[in-house]
Order: structure tokens, then sequence, then C-alpha cells
């Protein structure tokens, strides 16, 4: 069976790019060698790669019957359950329908208030001079919105469930990616914090759950209510297991992307005058110093840019894959039932025949023809095909509306000598705090 190129694999192991010390490049240097689709083995495993977009939009869009989700997300079903993320088939097709009316546009304005609210309640405890961690405090503040708007709850234990995902995806970098379940339950020191995590999040969604239920709330069409009045065709009403088991995902997945995008966007700018600058002129001028709103949106052209060029420089989901059902062809390929093929965010927001200067931060690219035409999955932040994000907008809303709170009040300013190195894990994130000095805009 012709396979395509790839590194040269080694004895027994093949090649284990997750766990090596610098995997993203070891990425872009292979698909920069080896070119549209390459191969590896890690361990057991057999990886296809492929880096063009027409060949990602026959995965994604043109056949997605033919593929699973991937192990890296099977292996999670033992934190998610079977929520969105992790559903397969019909019972994916159901929780879909279910959920996608929480993400009309109409919800989303009705979000966008909670979500500016939100942020000035954490902004109340700045002062110009501290040194803060922006990723700790997007976390956080983005985990309360999520409760907020979508939970439609006041809970004061959002920072706790947020320590619990932190230590759950500190634990699931690099290789680790691969490990079967089963060695959650060795006792190793890290698995051990992880499996207590889990328990404390666990107390804490069924938590959640009662509480909205004693309430004796009036549906407001947010997601929980959504949910809880779901009914079957027999009339039965979710159980609190499969309550748990959306809730977690979108614990998981509706505030970890965003606070990631919004750690990465205060990084980039701190790094770049230029475009911080134009940001600021362009706050002041919209916004006359009071608090950003949806409609805003079409006059923040600029803040518009900003968070589509973090988005394609630090994609927080850096790779999208699917198990492959049955032998394919592909490119001349034979790709075998039971490989994994993979789609990177990470490779194809880099390339150059796309993209110029691909590493350059330049959010005016987007005004550009180029990048106003690009083809399908050259760029493609939340996935896509039936499987694309369903709380894409919900995530663009919320990046927006945060960074321009922020950004008209404060600048940020990266710590002397702090180093922030994005590392692969379920997301795409830094290896450490990203420790930020806060200064008052005059």
């Amino acid at each position: 069976m012709l396979r395509p190129p790839g590194p040269k694999p080694q004895f027994l192991i093949g090649n284990l790019p997750l766990a090596g010390p610098e995997p993203l490049e070891t990425y872009l240097q292979w698909a920069a060698e080896y070119g549209d689709i390459f191969y590896y083995r890690a361990a057991w495993l057999h990886v296809y790669f492929l880096n063009r977009p027409d060949l990602i939009d026959y995965v994604l869009v043109r056949n997605p019957q033919k593929f699973l989700k991937d192990r890296v997300i099977r292996n999670s079903r033992w934190l998610l359950g079977n929520g969105l993320l992790t559903a397969e088939g019909e019972a994916w097709k159901r929780q879909r329908r279910l959920i996608q009316p929480a993400f009309s546009r109409d919800r989303i304005a009705t979000y966008g208030r909670c979500i500016a609210e939100s942020t000035e309640q954490m902004l109340a405890s700045w002062q110009g001079g501290m040194v803060v961690d922006i990723h700790r405090e997007m976390m956080n503040l983005t985990l309360r919105v999520v409760v907020r708007a979508l939970f439609e709850l006041e809970t004061s234990g959002t920072d706790q469930i947020s320590r619990c995902l932190n230590t759950v995806m500190l634990n699931s970098i690099g290789g680790r990616l691969l490990l079967p379940p089963f060695v959650r339950h060795l006792p190793l020191p890290g698995m051990r914090d992880v499996r207590r995590a889990v328990a404390d999040m666990n107390t804490a969604v069924y938590a959640i759950i009662r509480q909205r239920r004693s309430s004796n709330k009036q549906s407001s069409g947010d997601l929980l209510s959504i949910l809880m009045n779901a009914r079957d065709e027999d009339g039965t009403a979710l159980t609190d297991e499969q309550l748990r088991d959306e809730l977690m995902t979108f614990l998981l997945a509706g505030h970890e992307t965003t606070a990631l995008a919004l750690s990465w966007a205060f990084y980039l700018l701190s790094q770049n005058a230029e475009p911080e600058a134009k940001l600021q002129d362009e706050l002041d001028h919209v916004l006359g110093g009071r608090l950003p709103d949806v409609s805003d949106f079409p006059s923040l052209l600029f803040g518009d840019r900003v968070v589509k060029e973090t988005l394609r420089l630090y994609p927080p989901a850096w790779s999208v894959a699917r198990s492959v059902i049955a032998d394919f062809e592909l490119e001349g390929y034979t790709i075998p039932a039971g490989s994994n093929v993979v789609m990177s965010q990470w490779i194809m927001h880099r390339d150059p025949r796309y993209f110029i200067e691909p590493q350059k931060f330049d959010p005016d690219r987007w005004s550009t023809a180029a990048c106003q035409n690009l083809p399908r999955f050259a760029y493609f932040p939340f996935g896509g095909g039936p499987r694309q994000c369903v709380g894409a907008s919900f995530a663009t809303t919320e990046a927006m509306l945060i960074l321009a709170t922020i950004a008209r009040r404060y600048r940020l300013a990266l710590a002397e000598n702090a180093t922030v190195p994005p590392v692969p894990s379920m997301t795409l994130r830094p290896k450490g705090p990203i420790p930020m000095q806060i200064s008052v805009r005059g």
C-alpha cells in the first residue's frame, strides 16, 4: 500500500511529536518538507495530516459520514460523557437540534449585556500598576459568563470549577493526549489530581442542576432551560446525568476556548504597539467611554480584525481529527480504516500560500482582497461542516465585547522577561502564566 511521504520512524515507537519539546514547530516543518499529505506512525496509531483546503473539505464537508471523532475526543468521554462534543450519529443530531436555538441571533444579543456587565465586575478589582495573570483572569471571567448567560445562574462556585478544569487541561498536554482512558485509574500524582478535580467538577455541575430545578424559573430561551424542557417522543425528559454531560461540555468548550483567544489577543497586542494604538483609537471614537454593545460591532471593524488575526495565529482549537471508518482513496493514496486524519488550523493558518508573512500579527490583512477571498478551510478556527462549533457566534461576540470593554480603559504590558510559549493540549494553551502589568489609559 502506497503511503504519503513523512518523517523516518524510530524503532517500535514511530514518531511521537506531541511528546517532543516543540510539537507545533515540528508539524510546521513536516508540512513544509512533505507537502499536502504526510504520514507518520505514533506507536500503534497511523496518522495522516491533510494540509490543503480542498482535502480538508473532503473530510469535513463532503464526506463526514465516513469518519468518527478521533481517539482523543473519544478518550475524553470519561470526562465529558456523551455530550454534544463526543456524541455520534442520531444522538448527536438530536442534541444539536435541541441546543441550536440557544445560540440564535436574538439570544446572543441578550447574552451581550451579560458579557459586558460581567467584565465590568471583574475590572472593579483592577488597579493601575497591578500585575495579573491574564490567562487566569480570562478563564475565571469567561466561566462566569457561561454560567450567567447560558445557565442564567449566579453562583459562587465558578472559581473552583475553573481551578478543576485547569488541572484537567494541564494533565492533557502533549503526549498525554494519546494515553488510553484506563491511565486515569493509575496511582500517579497527576492522575490523582485529575480524579479529584473531576469529582469536584461533578459536584459543582450537579449543584447547578439542582439549583436551577429548585428555582422554578420560567424558561427564557437560555441553554439550560432548553435542555431541561426538552422531551423525547415518549415525553421523557433528560436525566440529571444527561444534563451533566451537556453542561460539562459547555463549561469546557464554552469558556476555555474564548478565554484562550482573549489571552492570546492581549499578548499579541502587548507585543505590537501599532495595532494596539489603532484598536484604542477606534474604541475611543466609537464608544466615547461607554460600555460596548453588540450593536457597535459594525463600527468596530479593527476590533473584529484583531479577533480574526488572533484566531489565525493562536487558534484555541489547534487541530481537528477524525478516525477513518473504511478505507478510502485520496490523492492516489489509500487511507486505511482505523487510522487518524488530522487537519491542523495551526498549519493552515500559517501557510504562506494563503497568508503573506504568515508569522506576523497583522489585523489589517483581513481588509485585503486576498483574505476576503480565501478558499474555505485556509482559515477555519471553529472547524467546519456539520460539526462546526455550535457556539461560534457566541464565542466571537464574547471575545469582541470583553476585548473592547477592557481595552477602552486599560493597557496591558507583558511583564519583563516573561516568555509565553504555546503548548498543544486539547486546546492551544500557554505553557505557564501570562503575567501582565495593568496601566490605566489617560
